[in-house]
């Protein structure tokens, strides 16, 4: 596999021509969400509708779980996993709190942006370190 300049990023999972194949189908699962007759259907029975997408189980139970990171390790683009959380009718701070290392609630990730943000040390190239 072909070293990529952004691979030693810690927390970093970019959709590139690695990732973009194990992620197809999960990332059209996210975008049918954007139909709201689908939308309805996921509401139903998130498991029954997941299933009519060949996605890999564990593609499945991370969107059952709502584990974003999980997702975009899984190879979906963070843009479509955005999908899942506004028809679960959240704040993107949830999600980004979720995303965060160590993870946090909608209030701790409010609060550290409040207080400027997330520190550059240990966010970066480890060969910028």
């Amino acid at each position: 596999m072909t070293s990529r300049d952004y691979d030693d990023v810690p927390g970093t999972y970019v959709l590139d021509s690695r990732s973009y194949r194990k992620g197809y189908h999960l990332n059209m699962f996210c975008m049918s969400l954007n139909k709201a007759e689908c939308r309805e259907e996921f509401a139903r029975d998130e498991r029954a509708y997941l299933e009519k997408f060949p996605m890999t189980e564990e593609q499945r139970q991370a969107v059952l779980d709502r584990d974003y990171i999980g997702l975009l390790q899984l190879g979906a683009n963070v843009y479509y996993t955005f999908k899942i959380v506004s028809h679960d009718r959240q704040p993107p701070q949830v999600m980004y709190g979720k995303m965060s290392m160590p993870p946090m609630s909608f209030e701790e990730f409010q609060e550290m942006m409040i207080n400027g943000g997330r520190p550059i040390e240990g966010n970066r190239s480890k060969g910028e370190s």
